[in-house]
Parts: structure tokens; sequence; C-alpha cells
């Protein structure tokens, strides 16, 4: 048997933790299959007095992320600091500059940093792999970058974080407010006490940045991402979906638009007959269109167990000598994404207007709409809204919600049209807008 794979783990919180019990617990399995033994020999943490629930003994501690990624005596850095600055890309960088292959689960820093990191890595000789970086203990990122090389993608796109999936599917399910949602998923530790990061896009986005590259060749930038998030959907827009046969799933989308990429992340509406649609709670899925495949990969997006898997699944990758490029391409074939284009999407679209009452409001909605070439495929009008539950008659200065499905179009003629009908006050506040994806 070949001699072990050495090991230096940085972050020694939930994850970390759960890498060192499950190397341990699988030692014998992992070494009879691999051919060779993965060994955490050194680790690196904030609190060495904490009690993680795993045998430390006998590993080296150092108080330096830094001091450990640039350790002879490791094969193989393991960061799981998090952050796309400061100790762990500073940690990432010495550990490729001492030539030691790299496992990480920091989606944020490869999406800012990746490109200048894979050629260093590259100059190097060495490894970067990030499978529980994108989509937990789903095998996406060995999907895109070995197992589908045979077809050619013409998009990936999926639920990437399970914060945005657990609010909308209590909003949709329970009928509670976005607010109570979030709430909930704060006290349950799904959500940060800041969640800007999740429900307003932004975790997806680094996410669906390094799977543009690995799918389509492309430096992974976030800030060619077209990005919105869930704070503005209402229970009035998931009734309707419900109405059309929709769900609302915030979902991040990568395809090809011609020679370019589309990149957007935003709430949308699926069948609810599509497998993604049917995916609730925290639960991550990704599907992916290639030409001789496709293919819905479901599972845990998050989670000590499920990410701590992810990364064992790379270091037997490193321990049985499977190498290649971090993003699948030669870092010098990657090229610019380009500015966010979603102004050019094409699609339908649900449209929801707080319409004033008086004459000439319809009129003036629908002449600004053709105007733009828009065709409507449906309007829905309910009862005037009752924006603290009461009971009270409807009176005829409360808005009318009107909602406009439209056929295929595209995004500056919604809101071209949008603005023209915002300009003659017809509307009493802003309006919503989601792209729907159909069949």
């Amino acid at each position: 048997m070949a001699p072990s794979l050495k090991i230096g783990i940085a972050g020694l919180g939930t994850v970390g933790a759960g890498v060192v019990r499950m190397l341990a617990r699988r030692k014998e399995v992992i070494a009879a299959r691999i051919g060779r033994p993965i060994e955490v020999v050194a680790v690196s943490a904030r609190d060495r007095s904490r009690d993680r629930g795993c045998d430390l003994s006998g590993m080296r501690w150092f108080d330096s992320a830094v001091e450990l990624a640039s350790s002879p005596d490791i094969d193989v850095f393991v960061e799981l600091i998090g952050g796309h600055e400061g100790a762990a890309k500073a940690a990432v960088e010495a550990a490729i500059a001492a030539g030691h292959d790299v496992v990480t689960a920091n989606k944020a820093l490869l999406a800012h940093h990746g490109v200048a990191l894979a050629r260093a890595a590259e100059a190097k000789g060495v490894g970067i792999d990030f499978e529980a970086g994108v989509a937990g203990g789903i095998p996406v990122i060995k999907a895109l970058r070995e197992a589908l090389l045979g077809n050619e993608i013409a998009r990936v796109s999926g639920i990437l974080n399970g914060t945005c999936n657990y609010i909308l599917t209590r909003m949709q399910e329970e009928g509670l407010s976005f607010d109570v949602c979030l709430d909930q998923a704060q006290k349950l530790g799904y959500a940060e006490a800041d969640p800007t990061f999740d429900v307003d896009g932004f975790d997806t986005a680094h996410k669906l940045a390094l799977l543009a590259a690995l799918a389509f060749g492309v430096q992974p930038d976030p800030d060619a991402i077209h990005v919105e998030g869930i704070r503005s959907i209402t229970l009035a827009d998931l009734q309707a979906a419900d109405e059309l046969g929709y769900r609302v799933k915030l979902l991040g989308v990568a395809a090809r638009s011609g020679d370019a990429v589309e990149l957007r992340v935003h709430p949308t509406m699926v069948p609810k007959h599509w497998p993604i649609a049917q995916v609730s709670s925290v639960t991550n899925a990704v599907a992916i269109d290639g030409d001789a495949v496709a293919l819905t990969l479901v599972g845990p997006g998050a989670g000590g167990d499920a990410t701590a898997s992810a990364v064992v699944g790379d270091l037997c990758d490193r321990a049985a000598g499977r190498s290649g490029s971090p993003f699948g391409w030669p870092v010098d074939t990657l090229r610019p994404a380009g500015q966010p284009t979603i102004q050019r999407h094409e699609g339908g679209y649900y449209i929801r207007l707080a319409a004033v009452d008086r004459p000439g409001t319809a009129a003036a909605i629908a002449r600004h709409m053709a105007e733009q070439n828009i065709s409507l495929e449906s309007i829905m009008q309910h009862r005037r809204g009752r924006p603290h539950g009461g009971d009270r008659a409807d009176s005829a200065e409360d808005p009318a919600p009107v909602v406009l499905i439209t056929y295929a179009t595209t995004e500056d003629a919604v809101r071209r049209a949008i603005d023209a009908i915002d300009a003659d006050g017809v509307i009493a506040s802003p309006p919503q807008v989601i792209r729907i994806e159909k069949d």
C-alpha cells in the first residue's frame, strides 16, 4: 500500500470536525478502496480548548493557518475558514506556493479570486478541488468536470441556496409572510443574523460563477451575474403562481446565448411538474442540460455531514492521484464572462401591478404593453388587497391588484413598458416582475 496522504485542516467548525470524524470512521474502507490511507496530521483553529467531538490527539496544532498551509509535513491543505479575503486567501496562496494541493469549501474565495489561484496552482503543478463549495453533498462539480465531458452543455440551473428555498417553501405551504419565515430560519440556524448574503442572492451568485466556469469555460466573476433576491416575494405572488400552475424558486441560471453566456440569479416561476419545482425546504437541486444527457441532481445543500462528505470525496481523488485544472479548462483558455446581459433575456413574465382604480387605467396599461409588442397570455384581477388582513369593505381608493402573464418577450421590452406605465401615474407602488420558465 502507498504511503498515507497527509493533510492539514484549517477551520474546525461543523464541517472541519465532521471531516476529521468521517476520515476516522471510514479509515479502513478508504485505504482499501483508494490503496492509500488518508491521515490528518495537523489542524488550525482559533480555540484549542473547545470540545469538537472528535479525536485531535496526535495532530500538530498550528495557531496560524498560513503556517499550517506552508508546512512541509502535509501533502494537502484543507481550507474551511471561509471568507474571500484575509486568512483564507492568504493560507490558500501559501499552500499553493509550498506545492500543496488544496481542498476547500470556500465558494466566495474562488468566485472572487479563482482565476489568479488557478493560474498559481497550474504553475506549481498542484490542484484545487472545491466540490463542497457548491450544493453541499451533491457531486455537481465532479459531474461537470469529469462525468459529462462528452456533452456540450447548453444550460446549468438550480436551487443553490437552502435558506431561500426553506423560506419560499414555508411561505407557500403555510401561508406565512417572508419576515416570519426568515425569523424561523434564523432560529433554526438556516439563516445568519444578517441574512443579506443568502436572501439577496449573493451566495447563489458565487456558486453559479463556479458552475458557469466549469460548464462553459468562462472566468468565474460574480460581477458578471444579474442578481435579485427574494425579499420582494409576497404571498400574493405565490398564490398567483399556484393558480397558474407554477412554483416560485430562487434559481441560478447559466445558459448559452449565441456566443455569450447568460448568467442570472432571481426568483423564477417554474412549472409544478418540473423536478426542481418539487424540491422543498433546505434541499438543493441542480439541472444540467447537455446535448446527450439531461439530468437533475438533488440532495442536501448544506450541513456538516453533507459538506464533510464532499470534502472527503475530494481528498479521496487526491489520494488516488486524480488531477486536472481547477475549473476543468486550462486557466489561460477561460474567457471573460462579460457584463450582465439580462436586458436581452427572452421568456415569459409575471407582472403584478397595484393599479389605481380610475377611468383609463386599464387602457393605459394595455397601450404601453402593445407599444413594446408584448402579447399577453392572460390577465388576472383579484379583489383589492387588505394589507393588514382586516374585514373592512373594499374602498375605491385601494389599488386593484392586476396580474399580467406575457408570452415570450424581452426583459428590455418589459422594463420599457413598466416605466411608461409608472410615468402615467396609474400604479400605486413598484410593480412585481418574476420571470417564467416554461416547457
